[in-house]
């Protein structure tokens, strides 16, 4: 069995500035990454994980892109292979959320969904299978609406059950050269795009704050009564990442409590 590259060593995080994105930045930052490729739209968000990053003294390339742009991703497949010549770890991550049965969805709806969690997550892999290292290690963010279907998420479920079959193929592919591909699937998780939601800020108002909210949520939507905080799929994609994952590819790690069952 092909030896496992250096983990984090070079990483690219997308969706870097917020949530899951930002909490693994800085999971593989304490885990010790050689240098951090930052991909975001939010240029705020970026910038100040950026400066975070150049605090504590880790090699930086900041990227604010569509990330499904492709020619902005053949301009830093460039800059990367320039400055490390490649990468060591991927992590998928960026995606938007959208709801609406599927008869009133309109197609313009549609496409933007597909558009950041599909076609953005394909030019990410696509990058990433070309400038990873052999034995180097990527990992796709599905969600548990890929394998659990319910009313009004017909594009998000859609979106990341694609996504998902696309990690599969990737790890079948790569596994040649020892390039393991593998995918997490949060259910809810504790992240800044609820209260973007009409109904969880009516939620933050009858329970008295955004935690209360949140417990009441997930003990109506999860046997076990918890919504994940960021750092705890962090830590699940740092695991994939890692050399104590040397014999996974092509898993579905779901980590959704029990949401799924």
């Amino acid at each position: 069995m092909p030896e496992v590259a250096s983990y984090p060593g070079v990483a690219l995080i997308t969706g870097a500035a917020s949530g899951i994105g930002l909490a693994t930045v800085r999971k593989l930052a304490d885990d010790g990454a050689t240098a951090l490729v930052l991909s975001d739209r939010d240029e705020v968000g970026l910038g100040a994980i950026g400066a975070e990053m150049e605090a504590r003294d880790v090699p930086l390339m900041l990227c604010r892109q569509d990330i499904a742009d492709e020619a902005a991703w053949d301009g830093l497949e460039m800059g990367i292979k320039h400055r490390w010549k490649g990468l060591d770890t991927v992590v998928v991550n960026a995606g938007i959320s959208d709801s609406g049965p599927i008869a009133e969805l309109s197609f313009a709806d549609w496409r933007r969904v597909m558009s950041v969690n599909l076609d953005g997550a394909f030019l990410t892999l696509r990058s990433g299978m070309r400038l990873l290292r052999d034995s180097g290690a990527a990992v796709v963010v599905s969600s548990a609406s890929a394998i659990k279907a319910e009313p009004g998420v017909g594009a998000y479920g859609a979106s990341k059950a694609a996504a998902l079959q696309l990690a599969k193929v990737a790890a079948k592919e790569g596994a040649a050269r020892g390039i393991r591909v593998n995918a997490v699937l949060p259910g809810g998780v504790q992240t800044p795009i609820w209260t973007q939601m009409a109904f969880f800020r009516d939620m933050i108002a009858e329970h008295g704050s955004e935690q209360a909210a949140f417990d009441a949520l997930a003990a109506v939507a999860t046997p076990l009564g918890h919504y994940a905080r960021p750092e705890e799929i962090a830590g699940q994609i740092a695991f994939l990442l890692s050399p104590a994952a040397r014999s996974m590819t092509g898993t579905a790690l779901v980590v959704d409590g029990g949401y799924s069952l």
